[in-house]
């Protein structure tokens, strides 16, 4: 019976081990004379065949000391900060091959530590990975700790730290993703301020991830690795739950094939640690595949800067994408090279799975990674559409992006637009901060990518919309007619009133049948207006509120006869007399004569403005809308009733 060999397709050296196996071999052929701080990889195949080209494995840094000068290789577990120093104090040539993964948990607990938060490593306390991150806490405390490393639930359990202490957890990249979940729901219980980092190497999620899936659907499991190897442990417990029928092996000769015979199904995997030769020379004898297919099955694509490639969301954190691109390497995409749109959290908007299309900027960026750029890539798509839109004058519609100095900031696809605050509107704007967020409409008025200059018109779209809307108003409206409008603007002499297409006058002597004094206590800008026209003048309207049937000298004849008494209010005053409002639109005159029996010099001497007064009409024309009042009149009878009694009195006492 053929069996039906899986392999995973993570299977073998990770980037990582990789970039610190090659960087060894590279310096051994260049005649170096080359050390390894510890075992460069948990791989005896690895290390036995460089040992073989003369490289040796350095375990104390005392025995640099006697040692002929040459090259030091930090190992891909990386060291502490002092061990770091202490490997460069003796004059030979360092090279780091620190995992760039690594690396980042060493910047992270060196900041956080110095900040003054405590540290949790998840991981095993004695594996080379954590003692590097441990030599990069900083120590905070009175007691000289910064940090504590947990690897089990009791452990998480038995967690003791004041309550007010700032905690942040990273984790051994190799640690298994489910376990590390389950540690810090059981941390985060205990009520601390903690700040998770997941450290976890996506490599490594997903070939746990991979192995979990291929372990279930296998009648068999092979692990390939060193037996010192932290993540090939791993590997193993989680396909020994899913398939009980596990194997675990360094090389071939640990393989006994008479095993498989009563199997239909089995699935390889291997270590970040394990190289790719063993993984072959495995596959072929199980499969009877020859190594020139296995070699032409690994072929990867070829990358250079500039090239667009697509790949496979490995992994998404809040600020990077990590893409399987078909490379010897995984590109990342971080966040600013994905959206110009500040603090997206990239989760919110990609998916692990997703097919994306990127940019490479660096076939290695300096940490072993491709450097993709999305944006520049939609960017480039989005000048593209901007291009055609200016070609053909199309209206283009986005959001505001950002209100800058002079204008207003939009992106159509990572590209830019400006549109300067002079064509924003058909009017002076002097608050730009409004269209902050707003969806606008506008269309390109110049294109010229290579010089950053994209310009966006929102103005003449607002003014030829206005043009079409002042057509059809002139159209449909005439004198007399009612119409509504929202105040535009309001100056001394009136209020001028968008009709939808024109501005409209209200000027102050249209705007009530009484006096106005300050159009601006009488309207806001934005409030709307009932008014009806009162004259058109080419492009002009003349507007009023100044309704006849409120017109108050309709009934003016009665209400103000000659005889009648009234009361009214001092309006204004002059050095002949006083104008009184009867009520708005009616004033009448109250001669300086007709104050008082009394001699008056001028009104002020008897008058304050806003009293209130009785008087009686004494004359009242309609056709020329005027009214005079006396007070005095009011007065006349009641002295020549004293006058008369007077005369009464005297002819009594003859």
């Amino acid at each position: 019976m053929l069996l039906n060999i899986n392999v995973a397709k993570t299977a073998g050296f990770c980037f990582g081990v990789k970039r610190a196996v090659d960087l060894v071999y590279n310096e051994v052929q260049n005649g170096s004379k080359v050390y390894t701080y510890g075992p460069i990889i948990h791989n005896e195949e690895v290390v036995s065949d460089l040992a073989n080209k003369g490289v040796k494995v350095i375990e104390d840094p005392e025995e640099l000391k006697t040692l002929p000068a040459g090259t030091i290789i930090i190992r891909s577990h990386g060291v502490s900060k002092e061990l770091q120093e202490k490997l460069s104090s003796y004059g030979h040539k360092i090279i780091d091959a620190t995992c760039p993964y690594v690396k980042k948990i060493h910047r992270a607990v060196s900041e956080k530590s110095g900040s003054g938060q405590h540290i949790i490593i998840i991981g095993n306390q004695s594996h080379p990975e954590v003692q590097g991150i441990i030599g990069w806490c900083q120590t905070i405390s009175q007691d000289g700790t910064s940090y504590t490393v947990i690897e089990n639930e009791e452990e998480a359990k038995a967690l003791n730290l004041p309550q007010d202490e700032k905690i942040c957890i990273v984790s051994q990249t190799t640690f298994n993703y489910k376990k590390f979940q389950d540690l810090v729901e059981i941390i985060s219980k205990k009520g601390y301020d903690i700040f998770v980092l997941n450290t976890i190497c996506n490599a490594t999620e997903e070939r746990q991830t991979e192995a979990y899936q291929l372990a279930k659907q296998s009648d068999a499991m092979i692990v390939i690795g060193g037996k010192q190897s932290s993540n090939t442990r791993k590997l193993y417990d989680i396909c020994k739950k899913e398939c009980e029928n596990t194997y675990y092996i360094q090389q071939l000769k640990d393989l006994d094939l008479n095993e498989f015979k009563s199997y239909r199904n089995v699935g390889i995997t291997a270590g970040a640690s394990t190289p790719n030769n063993i993984i072959k020379e495995v596959h072929t004898v199980m499969s009877e595949k020859s190594f020139e297919q296995l070699l032409e099955e690994e072929k990867v694509v070829k990358i250079n800067n500039g090239d667009v490639v697509e790949g496979i969301v490995l992994g998404v954190k809040d600020d990077e994408i990590i893409l399987n691109i078909g490379y010897k390497s995984e590109g990342i995409i971080t966040r600013n090279e994905y959206t110009n749109t500040p603090n997206l959290d990239l989760r919110t908007v990609v998916n692990v799975g997703d097919v994306m299309q990127a940019k490479v900027l660096k076939v290695n960026d300096g940490e072993g990674q491709v450097a993709l750029t999305y944006k520049r890539l939609a960017a480039e798509k989005g000048n593209k559409r901007l291009e055609e839109a200016f070609e053909k004058h199309e209206v283009l519609s986005a959001t505001v992006a950002a209100v800058l100095n002079g204008g207003l900031s939009v992106i159509i696809d990572e590209a830019r637009v400006f549109i300067p605050a002079s064509l924003i509107s058909d009017t002076y704007e002097k608050d730009l901060s409004k269209y902050n967020g707003e969806k606008i409409e506008f269309v390109i008025t110049e294109f010229n990518p290579k010089k950053r200059r994209i310009i966006g018109d929102r103005k003449q779209l607002i003014v030829a919309k206005k043009e079409v809307l002042k057509k059809e108003l002139f159209e449909k409206i005439k004198v007399g007619m009612t119409v509504e409008g929202t105040v535009k603007n309001i100056t001394d002499f009136g209020a001028f009133i968008d009709l939808g297409g024109a501005d409209g006058l209200l000027h102050i002597s249209e705007m009530s049948w009484g006096r106005v004094e300050n159009p601006k206590k009488v309207f806001k800008v934005g409030e709307t207006v009932k008014a009806f026209i009162k004259d058109i003048q080419g492009e002009k309207i003349a507007l009023s509120l100044k309704f006849e049937d409120e017109n108050p000298w309709i009934n003016a004849e009665s209400k103000y006869a000659v005889g009648n008494v009234v009361i009214g209010t001092v309006a204004r005053m002059t050095d002949f007399g006083a104008f009184v409002e009867l009520e708005p639109g009616i004033d009448a005159l109250l001669h300086v004569s007709q104050i008082s029996k009394e001699h008056v010099e001028k009104p002020s001497d008897s008058l304050k403005i806003g009293q209130e007064i009785t008087a009686k009409v004494v004359e009242f024309n309609k056709e020329e809308k005027k009214i005079s009042l006396s007070i005095k009149a009011l007065e006349a009878p009641e002295k020549e009733e004293e006058s008369a009694s007077a005369e009464v009195n005297e002819e009594t006492a003859e």
